[in-house]
Protein backbone atom coordinates (compact mmCIF):
# COMPACT_ATOMS: atom_id res chain seq x y z
CA UNK A 1 0.00 0.00 0.00
CA UNK A 2 1.32 3.45 -0.62
CA UNK A 3 2.30 5.31 2.18
CA UNK A 4 1.33 8.54 0.92
CA UNK A 5 -1.26 10.62 3.27
CA UNK A 6 -4.48 10.28 2.20
CA UNK A 7 -7.04 13.30 3.42
CA UNK A 8 -10.75 12.56 3.55
CA UNK A 9 -12.52 13.50 0.07
CA UNK A 10 -9.34 12.96 -1.78
CA UNK A 11 -8.47 10.76 -4.52
CA UNK A 12 -6.52 7.72 -3.99
CA UNK A 13 -3.15 6.95 -5.21
CA UNK A 14 -2.57 3.93 -7.22
CA UNK A 15 -1.26 0.95 -5.24
CA UNK A 16 2.28 1.37 -7.26
CA UNK A 17 5.61 -1.07 -5.97
CA UNK A 18 8.45 0.68 -5.32
CA UNK A 19 11.43 0.23 -7.82
CA UNK A 20 14.98 -1.30 -6.65
CA UNK A 21 17.92 -1.67 -9.10
CA UNK A 22 17.59 0.67 -11.64
CA UNK A 23 18.75 4.24 -9.93
CA UNK A 24 22.06 5.24 -8.47
CA UNK A 25 23.95 7.54 -7.46
CA UNK A 26 28.25 7.78 -8.04
CA UNK A 27 30.90 9.13 -6.37
CA UNK A 28 30.78 12.38 -7.67
CA UNK A 29 27.43 13.26 -7.54
CA UNK A 30 26.15 11.61 -11.09
CA UNK A 31 22.44 9.77 -11.11
CA UNK A 32 22.82 6.60 -13.34
CA UNK A 33 19.59 4.78 -14.69
CA UNK A 34 20.77 1.35 -15.23
CA UNK A 35 24.30 1.97 -15.00
CA UNK A 36 24.50 4.93 -17.68
CA UNK A 37 24.56 8.35 -16.86
CA UNK A 38 21.52 10.48 -16.77
CA UNK A 39 22.46 13.81 -18.83
CA UNK A 40 19.00 14.86 -19.67
CA UNK A 41 18.29 18.62 -18.29
CA UNK A 42 14.70 17.82 -17.33
CA UNK A 43 15.54 14.15 -15.82
CA UNK A 44 18.47 15.81 -13.49
CA UNK A 45 16.44 18.36 -12.34
CA UNK A 46 13.71 16.00 -11.46
CA UNK A 47 15.71 13.36 -9.56
CA UNK A 48 17.38 16.77 -7.58
CA UNK A 49 13.84 18.07 -6.87
CA UNK A 50 12.10 14.77 -5.28
CA UNK A 51 15.22 12.95 -3.56
CA UNK A 52 14.67 11.64 -0.07
CA UNK A 53 15.06 9.76 2.51
CA UNK A 54 12.56 7.37 4.51
CA UNK A 55 12.96 6.90 8.29
CA UNK A 56 14.62 3.77 7.47
CA UNK A 57 17.66 5.56 6.37
CA UNK A 58 16.85 4.33 2.59
CA UNK A 59 17.43 7.10 0.17
CA UNK A 60 14.69 7.23 -3.29
CA UNK A 61 13.38 9.38 -5.55
CA UNK A 62 9.16 9.78 -5.48
CA UNK A 63 7.97 9.65 -8.93
CA UNK A 64 4.35 10.17 -8.17
CA UNK A 65 2.92 7.11 -6.01
CA UNK A 66 5.65 5.22 -6.60
CA UNK A 67 9.57 4.75 -4.93
CA UNK A 68 12.47 4.61 -7.10
CA UNK A 69 15.22 3.50 -4.50
CA UNK A 70 18.93 4.67 -5.11
CA UNK A 71 21.87 2.13 -4.42
CA UNK A 72 24.55 4.66 -3.40
CA UNK A 73 28.44 4.44 -4.38
CA UNK A 74 29.47 5.89 -1.06
CA UNK A 75 26.98 8.57 1.02
CA UNK A 76 23.55 9.97 0.62
CA UNK A 77 24.96 13.03 -0.34
CA UNK A 78 28.12 14.19 -2.64
CA UNK A 79 29.50 17.71 -1.29
CA UNK A 80 31.22 20.64 -3.64
CA UNK A 81 33.17 23.32 -2.73
CA UNK A 82 31.67 26.53 -4.55
CA UNK A 83 34.59 29.52 -5.03
CA UNK A 84 32.69 31.61 -2.60
CA UNK A 85 33.09 29.12 0.30
CA UNK A 86 29.88 27.74 0.44
CA UNK A 87 29.85 23.91 0.57
CA UNK A 88 26.58 22.63 -1.98
CA UNK A 89 25.01 19.06 -2.77
CA UNK A 90 24.95 17.38 -5.35
CA UNK A 91 21.43 18.18 -5.87
CA UNK A 92 22.84 22.10 -5.84
CA UNK A 93 21.49 23.33 -2.35
CA UNK A 94 23.56 24.50 0.39
CA UNK A 95 24.52 21.96 2.90
CA UNK A 96 24.25 24.10 5.77
CA UNK A 97 26.83 24.04 8.25
CA UNK A 98 29.59 21.22 8.68
CA UNK A 99 29.96 19.66 12.44
CA UNK A 100 32.00 17.16 11.64
CA UNK A 101 35.01 16.59 9.21
CA UNK A 102 36.68 12.82 8.35
CA UNK A 103 38.51 11.13 6.48
CA UNK A 104 38.68 7.30 5.76
CA UNK A 105 41.61 4.91 5.30
CA UNK A 106 41.27 5.29 1.11
CA UNK A 107 41.87 9.19 1.54
CA UNK A 108 38.31 10.23 0.98
CA UNK A 109 36.87 13.23 3.05
CA UNK A 110 33.41 13.27 4.69
CA UNK A 111 31.62 16.28 6.31
CA UNK A 112 29.01 15.93 7.92
CA UNK A 113 26.54 18.98 7.21
CA UNK A 114 22.81 19.78 8.28
CA UNK A 115 21.98 18.10 5.61
CA UNK A 116 23.90 14.77 6.76
CA UNK A 117 27.04 13.30 6.04
CA UNK A 118 28.33 13.70 2.51
CA UNK A 119 31.84 12.57 0.78
CA UNK A 120 33.22 15.79 -0.54
CA UNK A 121 33.85 15.52 -4.64
CA UNK A 122 37.51 14.15 -5.48
CA UNK A 123 37.58 17.08 -7.77
CA UNK A 124 37.21 19.41 -4.71
CA UNK A 125 39.73 17.54 -2.53
CA UNK A 126 42.99 19.74 -3.42
CA UNK A 127 41.21 22.82 -2.51
CA UNK A 128 39.74 21.48 1.41
CA UNK A 129 42.89 20.01 1.78
CA UNK A 130 44.59 23.07 1.38
CA UNK A 131 42.61 24.46 3.81
CA UNK A 132 43.53 21.56 5.98
CA UNK A 133 45.94 23.34 9.63
CA UNK A 134 47.93 21.63 12.01
CA UNK A 135 47.71 22.71 15.72
CA UNK A 136 50.14 25.67 15.20
CA UNK A 137 48.62 26.65 11.99
CA UNK A 138 50.79 25.19 9.41
CA UNK A 139 49.33 23.52 6.52
CA UNK A 140 49.18 20.04 7.09
CA UNK A 141 51.98 18.10 5.33
CA UNK A 142 51.17 14.69 3.74
CA UNK A 143 53.01 13.17 7.04
CA UNK A 144 49.90 14.73 8.63
CA UNK A 145 47.35 13.08 6.19
CA UNK A 146 49.03 10.28 5.76
CA UNK A 147 48.74 9.58 9.66
CA UNK A 148 45.24 10.20 9.47
CA UNK A 149 44.58 7.94 6.99
CA UNK A 150 46.87 5.19 8.83
CA UNK A 151 44.87 6.16 12.05
CA UNK A 152 41.48 4.37 10.52
CA UNK A 153 43.69 0.97 10.76
CA UNK A 154 45.07 1.49 14.31
CA UNK A 155 45.12 3.57 17.22
CA UNK A 156 47.72 5.22 16.94
CA UNK A 157 48.91 9.06 17.93
CA UNK A 158 47.52 11.07 15.26
CA UNK A 159 48.39 14.72 14.43
CA UNK A 160 45.87 17.48 14.92
CA UNK A 161 44.55 18.18 11.81
CA UNK A 162 41.75 21.07 11.50
CA UNK A 163 39.54 22.27 9.58
CA UNK A 164 37.57 25.46 10.23
CA UNK A 165 38.39 25.09 13.77
CA UNK A 166 36.84 20.86 13.76
CA UNK A 167 39.34 18.83 14.40
CA UNK A 168 39.64 16.02 11.32
CA UNK A 169 38.90 12.77 12.43
CA UNK A 170 39.58 9.18 10.94
CA UNK A 171 36.78 6.38 10.18
CA UNK A 172 36.81 3.66 8.38
CA UNK A 173 34.80 3.08 5.30
CA UNK A 174 32.35 0.18 6.31
CA UNK A 175 31.31 2.45 9.78
CA UNK A 176 29.98 5.53 7.83
CA UNK A 177 26.34 4.14 6.84
CA UNK A 178 26.38 2.69 10.20
CA UNK A 179 27.12 5.70 11.75
CA UNK A 180 25.26 8.38 10.16
CA UNK A 181 21.77 6.10 9.53
CA UNK A 182 21.66 5.27 6.03
CA UNK A 183 21.27 1.93 3.57
CA UNK A 184 23.87 2.17 0.99
CA UNK A 185 21.91 -0.25 -1.48
CA UNK A 186 18.15 -0.53 -0.16
CA UNK A 187 16.67 -4.09 -1.62
CA UNK A 188 12.71 -5.06 -1.26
Amino acid sequence: MSDVPISAGAPRWPDTPACYGWLSLDRRGGWRLQGEPVVHAGLLAFLNAHYQADDDGAWFVRNGPQKVFVALDYTPWVLRLEPDGRITTHTGVDAGCVDAVHVDEEGNALLHTARGIGLVDDRDLPGLLAQWRLADGAPADDDALMALVAGTAANADLPLVQWQGLSVQPIRRIEVAGRFGFLPDPGP
